[in-house]
């Protein structure tokens, strides 16, 4: 299982967004916890005219969390703020009940092993939970 969990992809993931690091200065940005393991992630944004034009993030967590936040970093900029209002409940669903992937980010379909482990899911969910609340 753990082979199919952390995968070839999702480790290179984790390891690229690792240098990413935090935005200076960001217009939105959101903190959030996982007190059952351990996890914090934090997303900052820069926005104008209702779209990301920089993403950011510093992540202390499981290689699933750090992938997760490399993937909004990677992805968010370029989109509109409102498109992304719904993506964390597309991506609980997509992991919870086997829905689709969210329109336009088909990456997420590298976390599909994860819908097997629920205990997983959280590490997953945590950057796109700060995501929406960032957008808040």
């Amino acid at each position: 299982m753990s082979d199919e969990l952390y995968h070839e992809k999702l480790v290179e993931r984790a390891q690229a967004g690792r240098a990413r690091g935090r935005l200076e200065q960001p217009d939105k940005t959101a903190t959030l916890d996982n007190p059952l393991c351990g996890d914090r992630v934090t997303i900052d944004l820069k926005t104008a005219d209702g779209r990301i034009l920089e993403a950011g993030h510093r992540t202390r967590g499981c290689l699933l969390c750090e992938a997760a936040a490399a993937l909004i970093v990677e992805q968010a900029p370029g989109s509109s703020t409102e498109s992304l209002i719904g993506l964390s409940d597309a991506v609980r669903d997509f992991l919870q009940k086997d829905g689709p992937a969210p329109s336009g980010w088909s990456a997420v379909e590298e976390f599909a092993p994860v819908r097997k482990v629920k205990s997983r899911q959280d590490c997953v969910l945590l950057p796109f939970r700060a995501l929406a609340q960032a957008l808040l």
